[in-house]
């Protein structure tokens, strides 16, 4: 749903403390009378996608925030170390296309880890209360490894909302790959910290972004949302 009166909110990467970040503003600004849950497109990358998931299967605010305040139980820590982080910057620093590029950090991301050599997909799913998809306009981002695509997963697409998230947090060298259909997908925030731009057509947009620039300049937020602007209002 695009067009005229559409409002997205955009929900950026930023690990787990992105997500409690990212709850943590949308209580206040609901508690403050502006309820941003209930927009008309919802777009999540990485810990984005988590929260996303969540504000679209009508969970409310207070609930989800609260959880937050939980022992994170079933989590896996997961830290880039300096020499990982290092190891995902020749792939952009090289000549060739954002696919190509991309590509390469899929290779890194198989080399540094087996697809499936960690239960990833067990830890998402314990983030989650609802494990289906919303009957809201939800977008979730991730990139193909072998080939560098961008890929937003929506609930037309067929695929599990669990593996969908997995996939759209696997950060390259901190988490494996996610297997989705015979391909492998990695974190959507080595495309962007935020893909603004998949909610182009709206005419309001929000992004609570708490990373604006991560690994290269062309993965930060003003690099996606140059050149458009929403039909009115501001991003």
């Amino acid at each position: 749903m695009t067009g005229r009166g559409t409002s997205a909110l955009v929900l950026g990467g930023g690990g787990i403390t992105g997500i409690a970040w990212e709850l943590g503003i949308l209580a206040g600004l609901a508690e403050a009378g502006v309820d941003l849950s209930g927009a008309d497109i919802v777009v999540g990358t990485s810990a984005g996608s988590v929260v996303g998931a969540q504000v679209t299967n009508g969970l409310s605010l207070d609930e989800l925030y609260a959880t937050q305040l939980e022992p994170p139980d079933a989590e896996l820590g997961g830290r880039m170390s300096r020499v990982a982080a290092l190891k995902l910057l020749p792939p952009y620093a090289l000549p060739g296309s954002g696919r190509t590029k991309l590509a390469r950090v899929g290779k890194v991301a198989h080399a540094a880890h087996e697809p499936g050599s960690v239960d990833r997909e067990g830890v998402i799913r314990s983030r989650l209360t609802v494990h289906g998809w919303p009957e809201r306009d939800l977008r979730v981002t991730a990139v193909d490894t072998a080939s560098g695509e961008f890929t937003v997963f929506t609930p037309s697409s067929g695929v599990d909302l669990v593996s969908a998230v997995a996939a759209s947090c696997a950060v390259p060298t901190v988490w494996p790959p996610v297997e989705i259909g015979g391909r492998h997908y990695m974190d959507g925030g080595m495309r962007s910290t935020a893909n603004v731009d998949v909610a182009r057509g709206a005419e309001r947009v929000v992004v609570l972004a708490p990373l604006p620039r991560s690994i290269s300049k062309k993965t930060s937020i003003r690099a996606r949302s140059s050149g458009w602007r929403p039909g009115r209002g501001r991003s």
